[in-house]
């Protein structure tokens, strides 16, 4: 595909997906941003405010294989990543492959089963890839993880550790609707009730196709610097316990990356840089003192501001 091409189906697939998640551009755009750049995504934000429906819309526009995981207390790695049965006919032992062999996966209320099971998908989201008995089994391309957990209830939740969170590429937020679009969505049909008119815009091979040109995106030597200053900064803060790691810092290029191809370009520039910090890294540090995850972005924000921006 041509770089015209390319950019119509990347606007036609945002178009898509805003049929029935109204409003909210920005988080449709966060989503195609994470699928570009070949990451896992994490929605954090109330109920009923279009989280799960984003995921579907998402999966639904895309001709790829999709399957939702509820995470509940008592789910088990095995209900996740798959077991080995017992063949009566061949004597031997079959993997029967768990949800977690799909193109997109949605982990609706990751927090709200224990760590172990939450583990489960560590190796799947940074590897793509799981190992069951010494055996490892690829997972298919493309590969996306999509997670959502509730910020307010703490009764029977567990919170995600460090290393889980640091395999998400973006965290973002949802928030509530403009007041035009609200009003018009309480009136009509449910925006989950409309998912199923969606139609595939892309492919399989397309989302690949994207994926390797994202990664042939230019990457500035002076905006790359202006980067790691923002990472390093991160590390110095006196509120920060812990900054952004290096495998964070190479999460961050490759979401800068896969924004700059959203708009079109095969250059990264400094805005891009701005756009995507606080959603790339905020996640990612240790706060001194216990905080929410919008805490650390607003951190993140603040050291973006301070810092001169390369001309």
């Amino acid at each position: 595909m041509n770089d015209n091409m390319i950019n119509q189906s990347v606007k036609q697939l945002q178009s898509r997906m805003e049929t029935v998640l109204r409003g909210k551009p920005e988080a449709v755009k966060m989503s195609i941003v994470s699928l570009l750049a070949r990451g896992n995504l994490l929605i954090e934000d109330i109920p009923g405010v279009g989280k799960t429906t984003l995921a579907y819309a998402l999966a639904r526009s895309l001709d790829c294989s999709f399957r939702r995981i509820q995470f509940t207390s008592d789910l088990l790695p095995t209900d996740i990543i798959g077991v080995n049965i017992f063949n009566q006919e061949t004597h031997g032992f079959e993997f029967r492959p768990g949800p977690i062999f799909s193109n997109i996966v949605l982990a609706d209320e990751i927090n709200r089963t224990n760590p172990k099971t939450q583990s489960a998908l560590l190796e799947a989201m940074n590897e793509k890839k799981i190992t069951v008995e010494n055996d490892t089994y690829v997972l298919p391309e493309p590969f996306m993880v999509i997670a959502t957990q509730n910020p307010m209830e703490s009764h029977g939740t567990f919170p995600l550790p460090e290393s889980q969170l640091d395999r998400f590429l973006l965290h973002i937020h949802i928030g509530y609707p403009d007041p035009e679009f609200e009003r018009t969505a309480v009136v009509e049909r449910a925006s989950f009730e409309l998912l199923h008119t969606l139609t595939p815009v892309l492919s399989k091979a397309e989302v690949i196709a994207m994926q390797t040109d994202v990664e042939k995106v230019h990457t500035d030597a002076g905006v790359v610097d202006y980067l790691m200053r923002i990472v390093e900064e991160t590390r110095r803060h006196k509120d920060v316990r812990l900054g952004c790691s290096t495998r964070g810092a190479q999460f961050f290029v490759r979401a800068v990356k896969a924004n700059a191809y959203y708009e079109g370009r095969d250059f990264i520039v400094p805005d891009d840089v701005k756009t995507l910090a606080p959603l790339a890294i905020g996640h990612r540090l240790i706060l001194r003192t216990r905080k929410t995850l919008s805490d650390a972005e607003t951190i993140v924000r603040d050291i973006t501001e301070r810092l001169p921006v390369p001309l």
